[in-house]
Order: C-alpha cells, then sequence, then structure tokens
C-alpha cells in the first residue's frame, strides 16, 4: 500500500513517515510538505492508496482543506486522513464534507495512525463516538460548500477584505483586533457580516474563499 504523509514542514512529514516504518505495516511511504497547490500536485504524481493531510500547511493553518477539496473534484481515487490538532467541532465537520475518510488528532496515541490508515484503505471510515456525535447533530443542516467566483470580492468593504486576508493567515479573532486596532466584538461582527454576504458559515469556508481568490489573481 503506498502512503503519502503531508505536513506543514518536511521534517514533520519525515519524522511520521519515519514512525510508520517502524511498524513493519508494509507500507510504502513518500513524506512531503509545501503549499497547497504543491502538495495537490505531488499527490495527482504520486497516486498514493491513502494521503494522511495535515490541515496546516505552508500557506496556512487550515490549507489542508483546501487540497480535501481539490482531491474531492478530481477523479483521484485517493483515500485522505486529516491530521489535525485538535477535535474542535467545525474542523471535524468540515474536513469530513470536504471529503476525508477519517479524522486523526495530533493527540491521540500514534499507534492507532497505522490501523486508522488499513482501515481508510479498506473502505472504511475512521472516526471517534464524539466526532460521529458532531456529524449527526449538524447532518441536516449541512449544505455543500462552493467556493465564490471572482465578483464576490465586489461585495467586500475594504475593512472587511482586510479581516478576511488576515482570517486566511491564521489569525484568531483577537489577533485580528490587534492588527487592525478594533475590538474583538468588532471583528467578530465583520466576520458575521462576511459570511452573510459571501454565502459562507464557517471559518475553514471563508479560508478557502481567499484561497481561491488568491489562485484566481495570480
Amino acid at each position: 500500500m503506498h502512503v503519502s504523509v503531508v505536513d506543514a514542514t518536511r521534517m514533520a512529514s519525515q519524522l511520521i513517515a519515519a514512525a510508520l516504518k517502524r511498524f513493519r505495516n508494509n507500507f510504502d511511504i513518500s513524506a512531503f510538505a509545501g503549499s497547497s497547490s504543491e502538495v495537490f500536485l505531488e499527490l495527482e504524481n504520486s497516486r498514493p492508496h491513502v494521503a494522511v493531510i495535515s490541515a496546516q500547511l505552508e500557506d496556512g493553518r487550515l490549507a489542508g482543506f483546501k487540497v480535501l477539496h481539490q482531491l474531492r473534484a478530481s477523479n483521484l481515487k485517493i483515500s485522505s486522513v486529516m491530521l489535525l490538532d485538535s477535535g474542535e467541532r467545525d474542523l471535524v465537520v468540515d474536513a469530513f464534507r470536504a471529503g476525508a475518510r477519517g479524522i486523526f488528532c495530533r493527540g491521540s496515541s500514534f499507534n492507532a495512525l497505522p490501523r486508522c490508515i488499513r482501515r481508510i484503505h479498506q473502505g472504511q471510515i475512521w472516526i471517534s463516538n464524539t466526532e460521529l456525535e458532531f456529524l449527526l447533530e449538524l447532518v441536516t443542516n449541512l449544505k455543500p460548500f462552493q467556493i465564490q467566483n471572482a465578483d464576490a470580492k465586489a461585495l467586500l468593504t475594504p475593512r472587511e477584505r482586510d479581516v478576511v486576508r488576515l482570517v486566511a493567515e491564521g489569525m484568531r479573532n483577537q489577533e485580528i483586533s490587534v492588527a487592525l486596532n478594533l475590538c474583538e466584538h468588532t471583528v467578530r461582527n465583520y466576520i458575521f457580516r462576511v459570511f452573510e454576504k459571501l454565502g459562507l458559515s464557517s471559518r475553514v469556508e471563508l479560508v478557502l474563499y481567499a484561497l481561491s481568490r488568491e489562485n484566481v489573481t495570480q
């Protein structure tokens, strides 16, 4: 089984790959890092059976979600595991919506990762009871996410575009408030208005929108 490990840095991905090799699971493992666009091209070329993809890549804390969306939209038959720093509700839900077949949190025992990869390769889902509850609670309200077109930018004020840019850089509301000299409550209001204008429902979707805008302008 060919397994690709993708993380924010080459050292991090190589450490995970080396640890997996010690389990002697007959995995053919490749490890690499890069931006979301570079990672997708690498996966497209290597065609692993399973890809373990970190949410954080070189171009942002949530850039791994863009890779998931690209894999889902492509004809590549690559099963993916999203590697998260925490099992936060929105991140878990958005990872499955983007096409992940499993969630693995860095706080979990590493011994479970080979089992997760094998299960995913067998066509199963890797999910904890808590994560499953997140999906069951929200499944009736979920809607497919579609990245907005270039014209959507015209709906935003200059200040709202500043907020979107900083969210895409991975800043939290408190950090954005300091950077823009605003109170945190005002930042939350800006984000809420951006959600309404662009038809988005989560911070991850906002990051994906911002990443799509970067690609349009390049």
